[in-house]
Parts: structure tokens; sequence; C-alpha cells
């Protein structure tokens, strides 16, 4: 499964959950974030790619169908409802990713 991790600025959140899910079960993942100044911005080819698109805060999804409407339907989009408190690999972001996303994973 493609999996896609969005958050504003692709700097913390959308990167831990990266790179904490790149190197476990057959999944491929990338990270991107919807504000102009995000290290990686989210693009069309991004959005046709996912099979599954974890954004951040109830905001990423609404951008996303605000801008990429015919890629970004509500059964690819699942909101894991982690607010911007964190810093990039903080411990409780990634017990909270893990705890939100894993039982989205096909390989469990």
């Amino acid at each position: 499964m493609n999996i896609l991790f969005v958050c504003s600025r692709n700097k913390w959140r959308s990167r831990t959950a990266e790179k904490i899910f790149k190197n476990r079960g057959h999944d491929n993942i990338k990270s991107a974030g919807t504000e102009s100044t995000a290290q990686v911005r989210v693009t069309e080819q991004l959005l046709k790619w996912a099979d599954k698109i974890f954004v951040m805060e109830e905001k990423h999804k609404s951008r996303l169908q605000r801008d990429f409407n015919d890629f970004a339907t509500n059964n690819k989009i699942v909101v894991l409802g982690i607010e911007d408190e964190f810093k990039f690999m903080d411990a409780e972001l990634i017990e909270i990713l893990n705890i939100s996303v894993q039982p989205y994973l096909e390989h469990g």
C-alpha cells in the first residue's frame, strides 16, 4: 500500500511519521506538507500515488479537498487529530502515531 502523511510544513509531524513507518512491513511511505513553505509540498502526483492519506488535522483534509478535489476523496483520507505541538521524532508523537495509524496498516 502507498501511504502519504500530510501536515502543514512537512517539518515535524509528517516527517516523523514517514521515518517511523518507512521500514515497517511492505508499505511505501512518503510525507508532504500543504503550505508553500513545506519541505516537500503536496502535489497531484503524490495524491494519485497514495492509496491512503493520513493528515494530522482536519484543516489539512480541507486544504487537500479544496486544492485537489479530484484526488483527495474522503475514503482515502484519515484525520489523525494530532496538533502541531511536537518536534521531529518527539517520543510522545511517535507513540501517538503508532497508536493512531497501526489499525489502518494491512501488514500490521
